[in-house]
């Protein structure tokens, strides 16, 4: 069985397939297809508050592309969900409307703490006892959660982000408001590891030296965004070889990750390869199971 799942951010827009593997009682997927592309609908929103009709356009040749991957691979289920951008945006809904007359594909616009309960569900599989951060930067926002012993004690989502950032659109206070809520939540008595998802520190950590297959500092993240600063646009594209959608953004996401380890004094950061495409398989997965169940 293959279940898909489509994440609409504000920066990009990704679909993910994935086989349901099932090894005696642990069930686990597979991704067997993945792509990523850049409708950039941060920049619509954030500058002029609503989707333009190109951007709309865009996104519906997108959704008749994914609809068709997935009749290939043949996808039992699947659930689209759009994030910060088309949740902000004053024609959001309305454009979504428009989009599953148009394909068929119905997009849930989620809220903040909607889009963390789903990336959450995945990133605390990867999670032992200790004291966790988890930070998660899209493009419109970044989210927040305090895991201590696996449960998580406290979340806030933050209308700050990549594209955000890049088109100085990041809300009054922001910064401030995010080093508040580290400095009331964090146990400062324990030691405290951050764990990073998004695609942007994913690169930063590909780029950067690890302690593990999975764990790098922050004081080498530092270093990458840092070295990749130093380079122009063009050069990060041609020379660093980022998409361009990735080279404009990956300085100011490394940034609030970078602000919130320090606040937090975590010097170590954990980067598992999931993210909200995963929480949002796995909820595909659950609702097929509770279906079965009641028949």
């Amino acid at each position: 069985m293959k279940l898909a799942a489509i994440d609409i951010g504000s920066n990009a827009a990704r679909l993910q397939i994935s086989t349901v593997l099932h090894n005696d009682d642990i069930v686990s997927f597979k991704r067997v297809e993945y792509v990523r592309f850049p409708l950039r609908l941060g920049h619509d929103v954030f500058n002029f508050g609503e989707l333009t009709p190109e951007s709309e356009a865009r996104t519906t040749k997108l959704m008749q592309v994914y609809k068709l991957l997935m009749e290939l691979h043949e996808v039992t289920d699947y659930m689209a969900c759009a994030t910060s951008a088309m949740r902000e945006s004053s024609n959001g809904q309305e454009i979504a409307d428009r989009i599953e007359a148009s394909t068929g594909i119905k997009i849930h616009i989620i809220d903040g703490s909607k889009e963390a309960e789903l990336i959450n569900n995945v990133v605390v599989q990867a999670l032992d006892d200790q004291q966790f951060l988890h930070i998660d930067v899209g493009g419109g926002s970044t989210e927040l959660n305090l895991y201590r012993n696996r449960q998580k004690i406290n979340s806030k989502s933050f209308k700050i982000g990549s594209v955000r950032l890049l088109e100085g659109k990041e809300t009054k206070g922001a910064w401030r408001k995010i080093e508040d809520w580290v400095e009331e939540n964090i146990d400062s008595s324990a030691e405290i590891i951050a764990v990073g998802t998004g695609g942007n520190i994913s690169k930063l950590f590909n780029l950067a030296s690890k302690t593990s297959d999975s764990e790098s500092t922050r004081a080498e993240i530092e270093r990458i965004r840092n070295y990749i600063a130093g380079f122009s646009q063009e050069d990060r594209i041609n020379k660093l070889r980022l998409n361009a959608d990735r080279a404009d953004v990956i300085v100011p996401a490394a940034d609030i990750y970078i602000s919130v380890m320090k606040w937090a004094g975590a010097n170590k950061i954990v980067v598992p390869d999931l993210g909200l495409k995963d929480g949002i398989i796995q909820l595909v997965f659950e609702q097929l199971n509770k279906e079965k169940t009641a028949l």
